[in-house]
């Protein structure tokens, strides 16, 4: 079956509605424009007085990020000439289908509020990812210079002294695109208590000191937005040794001893340990909890993905200059910018401040955040065709030229970026929304062990489940691109031959 945009859009606005049966959209919260007003007040007045406090979590986020993505980095390209066995193929997958923060909690009751919880919570789910897309680079290299070698060499020899140096380029540039990622997982670790600038980003905002919280926002925005300029390959081992010194020297309480193996023990389901009821507890753990919070999570996911859909299609041709002109493109770009670079739980924390408890700030986060990305790539993308000279410009080249030509990639990023808003819509319970996030919070605040790994459980299979279709509706998208390729071929062929003698066309 070939599938087009057509089918595509009708599938998400079908399911867009539908979600919208299940959504909670009314917030309760105090009158926005009041808030709203005081944010931008300390937009326009960043109090940056307490500087030796910003600067020293500013430091430990980099170095977070630093010794989390060396971490994720080192392992995943040590797994990637195995990637395809399925016995290091299916633990990649596991560990990257949860989000940074749910390992971070997980961490926090075997090693507490130390650094190594915040190094694993980031080095471990970049692991898989690393070892997946490393894989590929891998396997992508370039064939005729390995069957240039002597057959005699060995897989090893081939690997290190052709492959991988074909490769490393894009391994490179890709690295360098993670650390922009764990830069924003690093802040956001800060919500549940790592000493990062997402601590005092909370900390300022529940205390309503607008003015130093958009100072701890300032400063993050000043690491992540020039970071391809100051990151340098040469310095990096600099940055990771003192990265690694500075995570040494925060002050963290000791967990208790036997803490590692209390934790396992509390793992094993409670009717194991105690001879509870197994029909009573499963009841509890299925039906009251991950059934609610798995139909949060894809209603959340579906809005975001259609929010998401709307803002890059209408945001896309706003950075491309033959559109909005050099300026308007200028000025566009640095939009996408700001909100592709800010975290979407840390921008979703803020709007919650603004529009009160319900799934609206955490929708409009997630489209936003991703939006932004599909819009920015949409548009580079766009940078890359052929145009001609006689081409219109404006909204006409938008409407009549460029958006048919960039559809099938503009769908298949909207379909990448659909697993990733699930794997973010289920950390939004953290903030109170009840997603999966906010029953595993909650059964690990009750140290119900067992229970949280059930629902992180159902996190994965639900990742897994989008992953996969994901996965499947790009194919037949492309099999149908395909297809309609041949037959214009077939008719411009067919067009082209001559026409025989005494045969009127």
């Amino acid at each position: 079956m070939s599938l087009t945009g057509r089918h595509i859009l009708l599938a998400l606005v079908a399911s867009a509605l539908i979600a919208l049966g299940f959504a909670n959209l009314t917030a309760g919260g105090p009158d926005p424009w009041i808030t709203l007003g005081r944010i931008g007040a300390g937009l326009i007045t960043p109090d940056f007085s307490d500087y030796t406090l910003l600067a020293n979590a500013a430091l430990l986020t980099v170095a977070f990020a630093f010794c989390g993505v060396a971490f994720g980095a080192t392992f995943g390209l040590l797994l990637a000439p195995f990637y395809r066995l399925r016995r290091v193929r299916l633990p990649c997958i596991t560990i990257r289908a949860l989000h940074e923060i749910f390992w971070a909690l997980l961490l926090l009751n075997v090693s507490g509020l130390s650094p190594l919880t915040g190094v694993l919570a980031i080095g471990l789910p970049y692991t898989g990812i690393f070892a997946k897309v490393f894989s590929e680079y891998l396997d992508e290299a370039e064939a005729q210079a390995e069957a240039a070698l002597p057959h005699a060499h060995s897989t090893l020899i081939r690997l290190l002294w052709v492959r991988l140096p074909a490769c490393l380029p894009q391994i490179g540039t890709y690295t360098l695109y993670r650390l922009e990622c764990g830069l924003r997982s690093s802040a956001v670790l800060g919500f549940i208590g790592l000493p990062t600038l997402g601590f005092h980003l909370e900390s300022f905002f529940k205390q309503a000191h607008y003015s130093q919280a958009a100072a701890a926002l300032f400063i993050f925005m000043a690491l992540i937005l020039p970071l391809r300029r100051w990151v340098r390959w040469r310095l990096v081992p600099v940055f990771i040794a003192v990265s690694i010194w500075l995570l040494s020297r925060v002050p963290y309480p000791p967990m208790g001893q036997g803490a590692a193996l209390q934790f396992l023990n509390d793992l094993i389901p409670s009717p194991l340990r105690t001879g509870a009821d197994w029909g009573k507890w499963l009841d509890k753990v299925l039906i009251d909890q991950a059934l609610p919070g798995a139909i949060d999570t894809l209603t959340l996911s579906q809005l975001a993905l259609a929010g998401a859909t709307l803002i890059a299609a209408i945001a896309f041709p706003m950075i491309v200059p033959r559109v909005a002109t050099r300026i308007g493109a200028a000025i566009g770009h640095g939009v996408l910018v700001i909100f592709r670079s800010t975290p979407e739980y840390m921008l979703a924390f803020v709007l919650l401040q603004i529009l009160g408890p319900s799934m609206l700030p955490a929708i409009l986060a997630l489209a936003l955040h991703n939006g932004a990305i599909i819009a920015h790539l949409l548009g580079r993308h766009a940078q890359d065709l052929t145009i001609r000279p006689d081409a219109p410009r404006g909204l006409t080249f938008w409407g009549w030229e460029l958006f048919p030509r960039l559809t099938a990639n503009f769908w298949a990023l909207c379909l990448y970026r659909w697993e990733i808003i699930l794997r973010e819509s289920a950390i939004m319970g953290l903030l109170g929304i009840g997603t999966l996030g906010f029953y595993v919070q909650t059964n690990l605040q009750q140290l119900r062990m067992d229970r949280a790994l059930i629902l992180l459980a159902v996190t994965v299979l639900l990742t897994l489940l989008i992953d996969t279709l994901s996965r499947t509706l790009r194919r037949h998208m492309q099999e149908g691109r395909d297809l309609r390729i041949e037959k214009t071929r077939a008719i411009d062929d067919a067009s082209a031959a001559p026409t025989p003698q005494g045969v009127c066309r």
